[in-house]
């Protein structure tokens, strides 16, 4: 489940709580869904802010759009943090400002936008950055990660509460904040209402030709997080089954990703672009399986909030993680079994080769998934914990 689907649920929850909410961000342009825009459609409010309504609450859009063109992603970066200041002209005094990372700046502007109104700013980690880019060798510059790092230090002890969403984040970078009281964890969480079981035999899976199949899923972001390797290896050695790995999604990997397959002449593997999150409670139903394999780069840094969405479904997950990092964390507590080493391409095959040979067992290991989300992680019960935050700050 993307950040932006997490926040509306958020901001819908604590509506309903009392508050009165008002949500900046910008226009779609990644993953642009026509029925969406259909249902909240944008309305031009001055010469640089557009307006929707999103649930009767008031929602500033800053135009934006999705280019190849790294100056262009530059322009459109610089623009947004200017505007996002520029915003407290048009929206009213507030009393909190809650903003999630990534980028880090964002934490910068939030508490900004939260001095300039007489209010506090909440600062949500749900990636640890510039700690996944290092990692990820997407950043070397010593001095742009001196600058980034002191960023980080800044927007931490600046922030009148900082948010992880478990464990791992908060031991990771409770040393970089000098007030500790200021830490908190609240993890994130699933619409339990929406990602529901379904019948494995639907619309969808007859659509794609899955019913006679056995299918193992990923859906979501296809980029440098997850490692492709692994789903690669146990496709080509698993051709010999009536096996389908189901990969849903778009990203910076897909083009790679796409050309692999095709030059493996990898059949079993079926390779869809985006949906709507409408549909996403019956595609996970579509599957026997579902899968997260990550990068071993990055593993400590990220958390697929996916993983809640696939429980919530009732389906049992394969997983590639480190013991302890925080979805290895979240799935021992979980009582997850199917949970492989990372960068061990044999291990995740023989995981998806066992699962498929106990697939009689399956169901029941999904509705006890279903059970442990349902207890710990409905968005209720998630909004009472930011709730109770915001009102203890005031």
């Amino acid at each position: 489940m993307s950040t932006a689907y997490l926040y509306a649920d958020l901001a819908s929850e604590l509506k309903k709580m009392g508050h009165e909410i008002e949500v900046l961000t910008t226009t779609p342009h990644y993953n642009i869904i026509a029925s969406d825009i259909a249902k909240q459609p944008l309305k031009r409010k001055n010469l640089f802010f557009k307006q929707s309504i999103y649930d009767g609450i008031p929602v500033y859009h800053i135009p934006m759009t999705k280019s190849r063109f790294s100056l262009k992603r530059i322009i459109d970066f610089i623009k947004f943090h200017v505007l996002a200041l520029c915003s407290i002209f048009i929206i009213r005094k507030f009393d909190i400002v809650l903003a999630p990372s990534p980028p880090l700046t964002i934490g910068v502007i939030s508490y900004f936008l939260a001095k300039l109104k007489g209010g506090k700013a909440i600062y949500n980690v749900q990636e640890i950055y510039p700690d996944f880019a290092i990692n990820q060798g997407m950043l070397k510059n010593k001095l742009i990660i001196y600058m980034l790092k002191s960023m980080e230090a800044y927007v931490y002890n600046k922030s009148a509460a900082v948010v992880t969403i478990d464990n791992v984040f908060s031991n990771i970078i409770k040393d970089r904040i000098h007030q500790k009281s200021k830490l908190h964890i609240i993890p994130n969480f699933v619409d339990t209402t929406l990602y529901v079981p379904g019948n494995r035999d639907n619309s969808f899976s007859r659509e794609h030709g899955l019913t006679d199949r056995f299918v193992v899923a990923y859906a979501g972001n296809i980029g440098y997080a997850q490692n492709w390797a692994p789903i690669i290896y146990a496709a080509e050695q698993l051709k010999h089954l009536p096996l389908t790995f189901l990969i849903i999604g778009d990203g910076v990997m897909k083009p790679w990703l796409k050309d692999t397959i095709l030059s493996k002449q990898l059949d079993n593997i079926k390779l869809l672009d985006y949906q709507p999150r409408e549909l996403m409670p019956e595609i996970n139903a579509s599957a026997d399986l579902h899968t997260i394999v990550m990068n071993a780069k990055t593993d400590a840094e990220g958390f697929p909030s996916k993983i809640y969405t696939i429980l919530s479904c009732a389906r049992p997950v394969v997983v590639s993680t480190g013991a302890h990092s925080p979805l290895g964390t979240f799935l021992t507590e979980a009582g997850s079994k199917r949970i492989v080493p990372l960068d061990d391409n044999d291990a995740y095959k023989n995981a998806i080769l066992k699962a498929y040979h106990e697939r009689e067992q399956l169901p029941a290991e999904g509705a006890r998934g279903r059970q442990f989300v349902e207890k710990n992680y409905s968005r209720e019960a998630v909004a009472k914990k930011y709730n109770d935050l915001i009102n203890n700050l005031l």
